[in-house]
């Protein structure tokens, strides 16, 4: 069989249960994962495992890149850059937004130029935040409102989850999606812990133009994982953006409750992740930001877990009790800084990001069984349409549960400067998580809910 090495035009397909030999720009247009014979002995698990492991180091540096102002923001101020409270808050807030902006253009990307391309793309632009880092923390006398700017640009590192999902979905049979899904899920999220843990112990104390070490560090990191990416990942010809069964998802109401739960979990994690160090730092001023990095990485951690309990008792029984966590979490923080017991206030936001965690993954869990809820076992046309409108939701819900990650710090921020503590802001939470708690209880844990037998 020929392998086309010019032009748009295909060459016929190979042999069942064979792969063509990619053409120029490594487009792969022989590729089924259904197909047992091509997945098993014609290279196709090979393909599909080598694309996930570049995808992983992508979407890793990525989420590195979206928090790297969450520790950089502390240190520049212990650097002796005069920032208020406020304005910290804005620096970690503001990537969260563009990234979950982001996200939404960049689930669509896959399709439009193909998921190596995109990957490539994805990954140089990372160069760009942590150039614009290093610029501020050699230069005290940064305007704010530039800094604001620069720390903005960070946002395409939260883009990088939505194309780095939606690409991967393609590579694996159904039977081996969700656990392909949560590794690379799992990869992003511990790029939040790293990051968290390794700047800190590159940056020597008091001296805050040290931060532009770790941000430079990772300046040939992306350049690598372009390169990479480049020789060894593969576009899919016959993926293609489904803005209908998107449309079909948005018209389903079940998005966005589902959305608004996600708020709530991975809003949660993410918002978490940008203000602990920067609470850390300005309510117990004696302890150290080398701790922070513990929130995201046991929060990760936990993400995997919960899609396994809810496999077992169900995603809306595991989410109520991930937001009833949540919600205890909040309150012994409360105590905790009332107290001004760092222990016990630590020990509180561990719960908080563990519950968080679980919640991410037991939240997910119940995407596919709603939107299988009007379909007959046996109908194929319609559980494929199905896992469609499921795709798409969790494209949807994924944009804007990041948005929790804008919310958490501003909220903070507000409590903090007009109310001066932190104790209202995790009050509203707790009433946030309440109201997430009865939300599933009536919608989605009574007994045959949205009309199915399947626990949801």
């Amino acid at each position: 069989m020929a392998v086309q090495t010019q032009g748009t035009d295909r060459e016929p397909h190979g042999r069942v249960g064979t792969i063509e030999p990619p053409r120029a720009g490594r487009w792969v247009d022989t590729f089924d994962p259904e197909d047992e014979r091509q997945w098993t002995e014609g290279g196709g698990r090979a393909m599909a495992r080598r694309n996930l492991t570049w995808s992983i180091v992508a979407e890793f540096l990525g989420f590195s890149v979206w928090q790297l102002w969450t520790i950089g923001t502390p240190l520049l101020v212990a650097g002796g850059f005069a920032l208020t409270l406020d304005q910290q808050f804005w620096l970690v807030a503001v990537p969260n937004l563009v990234g979950a902006t982001l996200r939404f253009p960049y689930a669509f990307a896959v399709g439009r130029f193909g998921g190596r391309n995109w990957t490539i793309v994805s990954a140089l632009l990372l160069v760009v935040p942590c150039l614009g880092l290093a610029y501020v923390a050699n230069n005290p006398g940064t305007p704010f409102w530039l800094m604001l700017l620069i720390a903005a640009t960070a946002g395409v590192g939260g883009g990088n989850f939505a194309s780095s999902m939606a690409n991967i979905s393609f590579f694996y049979p159904e039977r081996e999606k969700g656990a392909a899904l949560g590794l690379n899920a799992a990869g992003g999220n511990l790029g939040v812990a790293v990051v968290q843990l390794v700047v800190p112990l590159a940056v020597v104390a008091g001296a805050a133009a040290t931060v532009s070490r770790p941000a430079l560090a990772i300046v040939p990191l992306a350049v690598l994982a372009a390169v990479a990416a480049w020789r060894l990942m593969d576009n899919l010809s016959d993926v293609r953006s489904d803005g209908a069964a998107w449309r079909a998802a948005a018209r389903d109401r079940h998005t966005w409750l589902i959305s608004f739960l996600y708020i709530g979990t991975f809003g949660s994690f993410i918002g978490y992740s940008g203000a602990f160090a920067i609470i850390i730092k300005n309510q117990f001023p004696e302890v150290t930001l080398g701790l922070a990095f513990l929130g995201p990485l046991v929060g990760s951690v936990a993400r995997p877990f919960g899609g396994r309990l809810a496999d077992r008792a169900g995603g809306a029984l595991v989410s109520i009790g991930a937001f009833a966590t949540m919600a205890v979490g909040a309150g012994i923080a409360v105590v905790a800084l009332q107290g001004q017991s760092f222990g016990l206030f630590f020990g509180s936001f561990l719960l908080l990001f563990v519950a968080s965690g679980v919640g991410n993954g037991s939240t997910y869990r119940m995407i596919p069984a709603i939107f299988r809820r009007d379909v007959e076992p046996d109908d194929r046309e319609g559980l494929v349409a199905a896992k469609r409108r499921a795709a798409a939701c969790i494209g949807i819900s994924a944009g804007i549960g990041a948005y929790g990650g804008f919310l958490i710090p501003r909220g903070f921020a507000l409590s903090t400067t007009q109310l001066g503590s932190l104790v209202p802001a995790l009050a509203v939470f707790i009433g946030f998580y309440v109201v997430c708690i009865l939300v599933v209880a009536a919608v989605y844990a009574r007994r045959g809910a949205l009309g199915t037998t399947e626990r949801i």
